[in-house]
């Protein structure tokens, strides 16, 4: 048997190998570009605001874990006047994309403590009470 022939009868046997192959990256680029393509839905409580409100520090929960964590307002939430009123202890709900030094708000809204799910609540709750107590000197 040649040497070309030999070559000829590996590549006849591996050639279902290599388009098996070609189909898995093929898919598993596919599916890293689909994953960062669709935002994910977050909530939130406010614990920082920055100066232009471009950067709040909030702790989020995101696929069941909480964690502190900074989210990034393009200008079109920046103009919303909702956002402009946004304060310390605020619950959000937002559909967000993953960045490397936080999430990017995609779309967003205000919700009322009792509509987080649990794993924020009592964070939400301290946070109002600290709130409530840091204003009660200032009362009398």
């Amino acid at each position: 048997m040649s040497r070309s022939h030999t070559g000829w009868m590996f590549a006849k046997r591996m050639w279902p190998f290599s388009i098996v192959l070609g189909l898995v990256l093929l898919l598993a680029t596919v599916g890293v570009g689909a994953a960062q393509d669709n935002p994910r839905l977050i909530f939130a409580v406010v614990i920082q605001i920055s100066k232009d409100s471009k950067r709040v520090t909030a702790q989020v929960s995101a696929g069941g874990k909480v964690h502190e964590t900074t989210l990034l307002a393009p200008e079109s939430i920046l103009r919303n006047p909702i956002w402009r009123s946004l304060e310390v202890c605020h619950a959000l709900r937002a559909q967000v994309m993953k960045e490397t030094d936080g999430y990017r708000l995609v779309s967003v809204r205000m919700l009322d403590a009792a509509m987080l799910p649990m794993s924020l609540q009592g964070i939400a709750g301290d946070c109002l009470l600290k709130k409530a107590l840091d204003y009660a000197p200032l009362v009398d």
